[in-house]
């Protein structure tokens, strides 16, 4: 309920929905149990669901597309090629420049919270994954520290 107001749905907007995010999230009973007791992927899953029950102006996802299970990736894929079609702006925030090339038009890439290059998706994509070659079990580049 506080995720859909946040959102800027109604009570009512929020519980017509219900239904939609609760089977889009597919955690099934532990819908029911507190938030702490879901693993990471079963939050990410929810807070997605919650964050695209409406089609908003502007929509952020960071990194949500990097957990779950190839079912809930290709889901939360058609979802935001579902936003984007109703005119809505998605900001994706990922390490991965296959997914930044398959889902964006334009690419930023930041390093150390400077923009390294600004440019067509598939540029920037190629500059970082050149940079950045993909390897089995590679983290992630570090990311700058807060504060």
């Amino acid at each position: 309920m506080i995720g859909g107001q946040a959102l800027g749905l109604s009570r009512r907007e929020v519980r017509e929905r219900y239904d939609e995010i609760v089977e889009f999230a597919d955690i099934g009973d532990f819908i029911n149990l507190p938030m702490s007791s879901y693993s990471s992927g079963m939050a990410a899953r929810l807070r997605f669901a919650i964050s695209t029950a409406a089609v908003p102006d502007i929509l952020v996802v960071d990194e949500a597309l990097s957990t779950g299970d190839a079912e809930f990736k290709a889901k939360a894929a058609e979802r935001i090629d579902q936003i984007r079609a109703a005119a809505g702006t998605i900001f994706v925030v990922s390490h991965s420049a296959r997914q930044i090339q398959n889902m964006c038009s334009r690419g930023l890439w930041l390093e150390g919270g400077n923009l390294v290059m600004d440019g067509a998706a598939p540029d920037v994509a190629a500059a970082y994954a050149q940079k950045y070659p993909a390897r089995p079990n590679r983290p992630p580049p570090p990311r700058p520290r807060q504060g």
